[in-house]
C-alpha cells in the first residue's frame, strides 16, 4: 500500500512542482504528473535510504516536491537542447 500512496502523493507533488517551477512549461500536464510521480518516488525512497527521514514524516512530502521540481528542471533543460 505504501507504493500506491507514494504514487498518489506524486500526482499532487507533480501539480505543486509545476506551480512552483519558474518559467514557461511546454510539456503537458500528464508528463508533469509523471515526472512528479518519479520525483516523489526518488525523493521518498532516496531520503529514507539515506536516513534523512522516516516514512510518514512531513519532510517526505517536502523532499518529494523538491525532487519533482528538480526532475522538471532537468527535463526542461534536456528538452531545450533537442530543439
Amino acid at each position: 500500500m505504501s507504493i500506491i500512496g507514494t504514487i498518489i502523493i506524486g500526482l499532487i507533488v507533480g501539480l505543486v512542482a509545476r506551480f512552483l517551477k519558474p518559467g514557461s512549461d511546454t510539456m503537458g500536464w500528464i508528463m508533469t504528473i509523471l515526472l512528479g510521480i518519479g520525483g516523489s518516488l526518488l525523493a521518498t525512497y532516496g531520503g529514507q535510504a539515506l536516513g534523512i527521514y522516516r516514512a510518514g514524516e512531513p519532510a517526505g512530502f517536502i523532499g518529494a516536491v523538491i525532487g519533482a521540481v528538480l526532475l522538471l528542471l532537468i527535463f526542461a533543460k534536456v528538452g531545450s537542447r533537442r530543439d
